[in-house]
């Protein structure tokens, strides 16, 4: 269902002009002088402009940051980053209005979405703020003869590159700067060249807080430019990269020439079961929103739904109905709940693979259209259902990257599981049933990072998130993703 296009929220001042580059705590323009043009994808109108940075503006962006990782950076305690990072924390609040309006003109996501992540931000950034000890030491037994003393420190890796997507830069920037920050590294960013408005602002904000000039900076531009810049850059310690598995392949291939450390959340075609003895009020709605959040850009959906036989036709009839309840339009909308998809291109990839789903068989219960009238010409899709497919077919083995369901049917517990892993990815999972027993077990033989039970897309930062197989390796959030920023070191003292 389409909802009205708004004009309420006036358009933030940032949303103007020209932007720069971030580079050693002075914003620059790209060395090259060329721009891009900034789309709102629910108008198909530019806002304004970013910098074309490339391997040039990389180059001085990685000198600044090892420079200030060398440097007083070097000479913080503990404490003095931790209290950076709440007052990071109470700042990015306070302007977080402006944040998700800023987030929504720029790549579409509804206000509802966006203004909803002010919660999920304060946990994230008070968690890395409790993490400003990870770079501990300790003392080690040892077996050596004689008086010898033994040390065992954890120490930042120094310059971490970061390469980011467009589907949720709001959030994705904080997995690159809040360990960073913690840890005593410093950070060279790369947001995608199709949503950076809302990096460039937090970074604003991140100086006016006291970031120091080259801990943080953000060179935006093209991946083939500015990113395989960054991650070839000899003087980059660590690469972390969430994208797709093409782009993954090409970082790390590039990272040889210094060993680099990699951390990579790649995509995915995630199962969620949904078994005969389900909740259905509650199974419809969680699956479907499983697909459909953020417009289905999100690496985590859930988009082959297996469904168990008996229920397969009642699941679909009910799915396509609660689809017909979703509020498509334009994001700055209140009452609309899907934006549209970030750009032409990516809705003309959408469309080419319903238009394949289609032509192999697989039925179309709802939606499938490109959405015109009052919402042209932004780049809107209906959420889409196809059932009774199978799993080798394209649009239940390609991740698509939009609104577009495929529901699976299933005979029993091994068919499900059968079909759910036999995928190259290994993102995520989810399971419905009222079953603990079923939950169990299910939960445990899905090949997957993460599983989510009689739930879907729930993140806690102090938990975690990662991927197995070709959805990627590295940990983001936990400890785990904190000591990704450190290295192990060992020191033996003769004491005699």
């Amino acid at each position: 269902m389409p909802a009205r296009e708004s004009t309420s929220s006036a358009i933030p001042a940032f949303v103007s002009g020209s932007k720069k580059n971030l580079i050693g705590g002075k914003w620059v323009d790209a060395t090259s002088g060329q721009q891009i043009d900034v789309i709102n994808p629910a108008t198909g109108k530019p806002l304004c402009r970013i910098a074309q940075g490339d391997a040039t503006d990389v180059d001085l962006a990685v000198s600044a940051a090892r420079r200030a990782f060398e440097g007083g950076w070097s000479r913080w305690t503990p404490h003095q980053r931790r209290k950076l990072l709440l007052k990071i924390h109470d700042i990015v609040l306070d302007h977080f209005d402006e944040l998700a309006l800023i987030e929504t003109l720029d790549m579409g996501a509804p206000l509802s979405r966006t203004q909803g992540l002010k919660e999920w931000t304060s946990q994230v950034l008070q968690f890395f703020a409790s993490q400003c000890d990870a770079a501990a030491s300790s003392t080690a037994q040892n077996s050596l003869p004689g008086n010898v003393l033994t040390l065992k420190h954890l120490a930042p890796v120094g310059v971490v590159g970061g390469i980011i997507p467009w589907n949720g830069p709001l959030i994705g920037l904080w997995w690159i700067f809040g360990p960073a920050l913690a840890t005593g590294c410093t950070a060279v960013l790369k947001p995608a060249e199709d949503a950076s408005l809302s990096v460039l602002r937090i970074a604003e904000l991140m100086t006016e807080a006291g970031v120091p000039d080259g801990v943080i900076n953000v060179v935006t531009g093209y991946g083939a430019d500015a990113g395989q810049a960054l991650a070839e850059h000899k003087d980059v310690d660590r690469i972390a990269f969430t994208g797709s598995i093409g782009t993954a392949q090409t970082i790390v291939r590039a990272s040889v020439g210094n060993l680099k450390r990699l951390q990579l959340e790649l995509g995915g075609k995630s199962p969620d079961l949904v078994f005969a003895d389900a909740d259905l009020d509650k199974a419809v709605p969680g699956a479907a929103m499983g697909v459909y959040t953020n417009s289905g850009q999100v690496c985590v959906a859930g988009t082959r739904i297996l469904v168990q036989r008996s229920i397969h036709d009642e699941f679909v009839e009910r799915m396509t109905e609660f689809t017909k309840t979703i509020r498509v339009g334009d994001g700055l909308d209140p009452n609309t709940q899907l934006g549209p998809l970030i750009s032409q291109r990516q809705l003309e990839r959408v469309m080419h693979y319903i238009d394949v789903g289609g032509g192999e068989g697989a039925r179309l219960a709802g939606g499938g259209n490109r959405l015109g009238g009052d919402l042209a010409p932004g780049f809107f899709v209906e959420p889409t259902v196809f059932s009774g497919a199978s799993n080798d077919m394209t649009i239940a083995r390609e991740e698509i990257f939009g609104p577009v369901a495929t529901v699976i049917p299933f005979d029993d517990m091994d068919d499900a599981l059968q079909v759910a892993n036999d995928t190259p990815f290994g993102l995520a999972g989810g399971v419905w049933t009222g079953s603990l027993s079923t939950a169990h077990k299910v939960s445990q033989a899905i090949k997957a990072g993460t599983v989510w039970v009689n739930c879907y897309g729930v993140l806690d930062p102090a938990v975690g998130f990662g991927g197995t197989k070709m959805s990627g390796y590295g940990w983001k959030g936990a400890r785990e993703h904190v000591e990704g920023y450190l290295y192990p070191k060992a020191v033996y003292i003769n004491l005699d």
